[in-house]
């Protein structure tokens, strides 16, 4: 299997103060772009943490060959 690279990013703030989420831009070594979705959790840090762990496994669900 090749090695992977996972790209994510991640920020706390105040659930109040968030107006929109847009998608990142990716600049390939062959010049193309890819993009990512952005993904909210909102909670308590508990609520997050829960979330975020079924995010991640949900996320390897999608590539069973990995």
């Amino acid at each position: 299997m090749a090695n992977l690279t996972l790209v994510y990013g991640m920020r706390l703030l105040p659930a109040d103060e968030v107006a929109e989420v847009g998608e990142a831009t990716l600049h390939l070594k062959n010049g193309r772009e890819a993009h990512v979705t952005m993904h909210v959790l909102e909670g308590t840090k508990e609520e997050i943490e829960k979330q975020l762990r079924i995010s991640v496994e949900s996320f390897f669900d999608i590539y069973p060959e990995i």
